[in-house]
């Protein structure tokens, strides 16, 4: 840009300035470009992508261009239709001088164009996409500069020329920025990017036939919205992990890629959405496609991925990477951002080294897909999605910054999250006059505890079908009340009767199993009892308000029999914990001691997924095996047992754990007892007051028994635990009224638990 060929307009020197003639555009493919060709000795592409043409004292026109080593020198090429629309004929000497951009305030928003058949005789009914239009606009125009006004030739699909006309700019002033949104305003002039939108419109008198959402104008800012309405995508209790990802992965993409460029920022490349089964991860995943202007989102389930034949596996991997590597050859840093969504990731990305076999075929899977993220020839304008329950199974490698750097754990919703979620399935219910007044989703949000996403859609659907069932009459053969539309109501009855019999959560406490610990209720035989039970009540509110203690242990020592499992359930119930669990070793029966191990594991990391927890680990000494000849014990599960009870559960998570124990002495003696905060003796009824409590409370004697049982206990020496002694008590029942006190004395005194002499 040295060398001088004269100057005819300019008032002053310009020591940038080039008078250059014009001349026709070398080669056909250069012609759809939209630039002006120059001779890259005297313009070098990189260094000056755009420049200002002044063909008059007073018309002056902005290109962008592209070097080709054949142009002559002192020559720029233009095509036909750039000096139709500037008015340029052949050999006219021109001013040509470098143009710049401001990527704050010059980059288009919306740029709308008309379109038309270039050639009348090619003019045909047939529909063009105009969303497919708009993305190949994008690709072959990116960083180009657009006039209002300006004329160009466009081809698409099936080598198909249409006429253009810019009819409209609007561009995006990033200057002004107030969170993730800029200011648009009308300009003559802007620059294109991969997140323009671009419109199309029917030029006048045109046969054209175009269809898709092109057609009709949309917000710049509709890339990316923070304020979107998550409901209307059919998604609840989401709404913190969206603004997270949204902030991680993708408020950068919203910038210029200039602006990126000068911060050397680098785009987030992977997200890695976690969690329990139900809780919406798969259905995030989906509907982020449909709320970016991006392209169509490749959606594939990690078995899909693997082949029987010998490469086959890695090569499908390179198939989905295809389209985002021919783009980023050709448009380099302004590339569109293509999404890639792996569902269940967990089925190719297994740690490498962990599957049995010579076939090594996950491992080269992974290698593959770890290249394409962030290998050597790295890709910017890919969005990996990865879904899966058990990123334990996941490579680390995956997991590193540039890679699957954003994790989030997409949890069980919280209230809050409930009542979103039952107001989307209710919605259409709510709409039709179908959902009773009577229905309090707030009140469904409470007695849903720990409910994911999925068992909430079904607990509707059970409830629908209960309603539907009411106007099937049962006769002979099924038919349908005539009068079910009019009829048809979902009321509260339907949804408390789903939630009693029909829907369970798979993280949270099981009903039937705690009923069968405390079915006959808790008899507050005495001051050990109330003592057991005050000390629960003031372990929940530690574990509930604690902000130091986020795990609270204790354990309940006692002799057989004496009721410690019962309590330790009633203190659970008491806590109203959203997840409660009983480790008990008869559902061990007949494992090996790692199963036994990764069983009691699963108890506890379920438990981690819930805010509040409460895990009963009953029994412990046959948990461990156990027995006083030999001694002999497990140590597997001993040790799994001591790391367990240690490990302070995740942030925002508490746990309360209640153990019990017929044999402190062993437990101290395996150094397990010192691991819990506090050790809460349950004794044996040893008074006769405290008998007479319990015989009160079943109601098994009259009153004169029981002042004959109370004359003949009292001063007496008694040692036995409470569920032996209602055993005792029922097999009372069963005998004669004149008998029964001496045998219920006899029967006593042989089973050790009164001395009478």
């Amino acid at each position: 840009m040295q060398k001088k060929y004269g100057m005819r307009f300019s008032a002053k020197i310009d020591p940038y300035l080039q008078v250059l003639k014009a001349g026709k555009c070398p080669t056909d493919e250069l012609s759809l470009t939209n630039c002006v060709i120059l001779n890259e000795p005297e313009f070098n592409e990189k260094d000056c992508p755009h420049v200002e043409v002044q063909t008059t004292p007073h018309q002056k026109f902005v290109f962008s261009v592209k070097t080709f080593p054949r142009t002559p020198i002192g020559t720029a090429g233009f095509n036909l239709m750039q000096r139709k629309w500037a008015v340029i004929s052949t050999n006219q000497e021109i001013e040509v001088r470098p143009y710049k951009f401001n990527s704050r305030t010059d980059c288009i928003g919306t740029i709308t164009v008309e379109v038309d058949f270039l050639q009348k005789k090619n003019a045909n009914s047939d529909p063009h996409d105009t969303d497919r239009m708009a993305a190949e606009f994008l690709m072959q125009f990116n960083n180009r500069a657009f006039t209002e006004g300006q004329i160009m030739a466009f081809q698409f699909a099936d080598k198909k020329l249409l006429g253009l006309t810019v009819k409209e700019i609007e561009v995006i002033d990033f200057s002004s920025m107030k969170g993730d949104t800029g200011k648009t305003q009308r300009s003559k002039l802007g620059l294109l990017t991969p997140n323009s939108t671009v419109i199309f419109e029917k030029a006048e008198n045109s046969t054209i036939n175009l269809t898709g959402k092109s057609k009709s104008k949309q917000a710049y800012t509709s890339i990316i919205n923070p304020d979107w309405d998550f409901n209307k995508m059919g998604i609840g209790g989401l709404d913190k992990e969206f603004s997270a990802i949204f902030r991680r992965a993708f408020a950068s993409r919203v910038f210029p890629p200039d602006i990126v460029e000068q911060i050397g920022m680098k785009h987030v490349k992977g997200i890695l959405l976690f969690g329990p089964p139900g809780t919406g991860k798969t259905l995030m995943a989906r509907q982020i496609g449909k709320m970016l202007n991006a392209r169509e989102p490749k959606i594939v389930n990690g078995p899909q991925i693997l082949d029987k034949y010998v490469g086959e596996s890695e090569a499908n991997i390179r198939k989905l990477f295809a389209e985002a590597e021919e783009e980023e050859k050709r448009c380099g840093l302004h590339s569109g951002l293509h999404i890639i969504i792996f569902d269940e990731i967990d089925a190719i990305c297994k740690s490498r080294g962990s599957v049995a076999g010579n076939t090594g075929v996950h491992d080269t899977v992974v290698n593959q897909l770890l290249a394409k993220i962030d290998g050597v020839e790295q890709l910017n304008n890919i969005l990996v999605i990865g879904m899966t329950n058990r990123k334990d199974m996941i490579d680390e490698a995956l997991l590193r910054p540039g890679r699957l750097e954003v994790q989030m754990e997409i949890g069980l919703p919280d209230e809050h999250g409930r009542v979103q979620i039952l107001n989307i399935h209710t919605n259409v219910m709510r709409e039709n006059g179908k959902l009773a007044p009577d229905v309090n989703l707030q009140e469904l949000a409470t007695l849903s505890k720990n409910f994911s996403g999925a068992e909430i859609e079904g607990l509707v659907r059970s409830a629908q079908s209960i309603a539907m069932n009411r106007l099937i009459k049962a006769a002979s053969k099924v038919e349908v009340d005539p009068d079910a539309i009019e009829k048809l109501l979902i009321t509260r009855k339907d949804f408390l009767h789903a939630l009693e019999h029909d829907c369970k959560p798979a993280f949270g406490s099981s009903k039937e199993e705690f009923e069968k610990y405390i079915a006959n209720g808790i008899i507050n035989w005495g001051d050990p009892v109330q003592r057991v039970l005050e000390d629960g009540d003031l372990l929940i509110s530690q574990t509930k308000s604690s902000g130091t203690t986020p795990l609270v242990t204790v354990l309940l020592e006692g002799p057989p029999g004496s009721g410690k499992t019962s309590l330790a359930a009633q203190i659970a119930k008491n806590s109203d914990f959203p997840f409660i669990k009983i480790c008990t070793p008869e559902n061990m029966i007949g494992f090996t001691e790692p199963a036994k191990c990764q069983a009691i594991k699963k108890i506890f990391d379920d438990a981690y997924k819930s805010p509040l927890s409460c895990v009963i680990v009953d029994d412990i000494e046959r948990l461990l095996d156990y027995v006083p000849i030999g001694p002999r014990f497990s140590n597997l599960v001993l040790q799994a047992l001591l790391v367990l009870l240690k490990k302070p559960p995740p942030p925002g998570r508490k746990l309360l754990v209640i153990g019990t124990t017929s044999r402190k002495d062993v437990l101290q003696e395996m150094d397990m007892a010192a691991i819990f905060s506090t050790i809460v003796h349950v004794s044996s009824i040893s008074l006769s007051e405290h008998l007479m409590s319990v015989l009160e409370n079943v109601e098994a004697f009259g009153k004169n028994e029981l002042d004959t049982l109370r004359k003949k206990t009292n001063g007496k020496r008694l040692w036995i635990g409470i569920k032996k002694l209602l055993v005792l008590i029922e097999m009372s029942r069963q005998i004669d009224d004149s008998h029964r006190i001496p045998k219920f004395l006899s029967i006593l005194e042989e089973e050790g638990g009164l001395e009478m002499t």
